[in-house]
């Protein structure tokens, strides 16, 4: 099952994610991340946070149609996005695609991001931010790209070295590389064949990459 998990950070254009929304997503909330959903004509299945930026209008709104309210303390040792995610899996989601993670704040989005390498989750998560996705990769894994020819496809190591980097189908091939924590040559490589795929032997690696708009 795959959950959309709506976030309270600042999404400047909704049309990609209108276009990406299923009718059997999962759609879970962060708090006042319901917000987007409601601008998309869709209602949370869940929500889940300490509610302090939520209307209380809203939450009443919202239960009466049947959205479920998972409340926490505001003093609480994680954020309610890592909450949602940990009820998003425990509902079934095996791919998490999260949105609004990105815009608005600096130590938030820094932290929405890091929050993909915190642990091996029990599910895909990726990250929308307009029109590019993020996703991790853990050493031995490949991510692979269909109909993406034309795409700009950049990695950034978030360990302190990432091995064994070989790509199939790039302007600018690697062949079992290595970069280390910092390092900018992964940045504005193209897929120019399909399937293409990023394949890394170790370390942990963030895949980010242009989606389709139409």
């Amino acid at each position: 099952m795959r959950s959309i998990l709506f976030v309270n950070g600042r999404i400047d254009d909704l049309s990609v994610l209108r276009n990406l929304v299923r009718d059997d997503d999962y759609l879970v909330a962060a708090d006042a991340g319901a917000l987007h959903c409601l601008a998309l004509d869709r209602r949370p299945h869940v929500v889940v946070g300490d509610l302090d930026s939520l209307a209380p209008a809203i939450v009443q709104e919202l239960a009466a149609q049947g959205t479920i309210f998972e409340r926490h303390p505001s003093a609480k040792d994680q954020t309610d996005l890592e909450l949602a995610i940990e009820r998003a899996i425990a509902d079934g989601a095996d791919e998490i695609l999260l949105v609004g993670a990105s815009g608005g704040r600096l130590d938030q989005a820094l932290g929405n991001l890091l929050l993909l390498a915190q642990r091996e989750w029990k599910a895909t998560l990726k990250v929308l931010d307009g029109n590019q996705i993020a996703q991790l990769l853990r050493g031995g894994q490949q991510l692979t790209f269909h109909d993406q020819i034309g795409a700009t496809l950049s990695i950034l190591p978030l360990s302190a070295v990432v091995t064994g980097i070989t790509y199939h189908g790039m302007a600018y091939p690697l062949n079992n590389a290595s970069l280390q924590l910092g390092s900018t040559r992964g940045i504005s490589n193209q897929i120019i064949a399909s399937p293409a795929s990023v394949t890394i032997e170790s370390g942990v690696l963030v895949v980010v990459w242009g989606i389709r708009t139409a």
